[in-house]
């Protein structure tokens, strides 16, 4: 048997980085973020149902500026999941693949990713 050279698939230093390619990066980057984030509703979920002395733990490490960080990042990483994932849901149906097309969506993902975000904190401490 005659042995061929398979060709091989092109690597990152082929590619030309462009913003299409650091959002699908960062929609799995949120992806794993949203799995600590469910271990932080947990831990919240928790406080609550423990009692008064736990839950204000709970509000003691979320107010400080460490849990604001986190909090935001959280925010931040289901905002751009949420947007994206409806980009996704159009390529789903074979709509949205023209250059100029995911040259405008992602340039939506990214403004719909900090509108959102912001309104959710306006609205989060707002109603505090």
């Amino acid at each position: 048997m005659a042995t061929t050279k398979r060709p091989t698939s092109p690597h990152l230093q082929i590619y030309k980085w462009g913003p299409h390619m650091a959002l699908s990066i960062l929609h799995r980057a949120s992806g794993v973020a949203l799995g600590g984030g469910t271990l932080l509703l947990a831990w919240w979920l928790i406080a609550l149902s423990s009692g008064p002395e736990q839950y204000a733990q709970f509000q003691t490490c979320m107010a400080s500026i460490y849990g604001k960080i986190v909090l935001m990042g959280f925010t931040l990483a289901l905002m751009l999941h949420l947007c994206n994932g409806i980009r996704h849901l159009f390529w789903d149906m074979g709509k949205g693949f023209e250059v100029e097309t995911t040259a405008r969506t992602n340039i939506l993902v990214l403004l719909g990713t900090i509108v959102l975000t912001g309104i959710a904190w306006v609205i989060g401490y707002g109603l505090v």
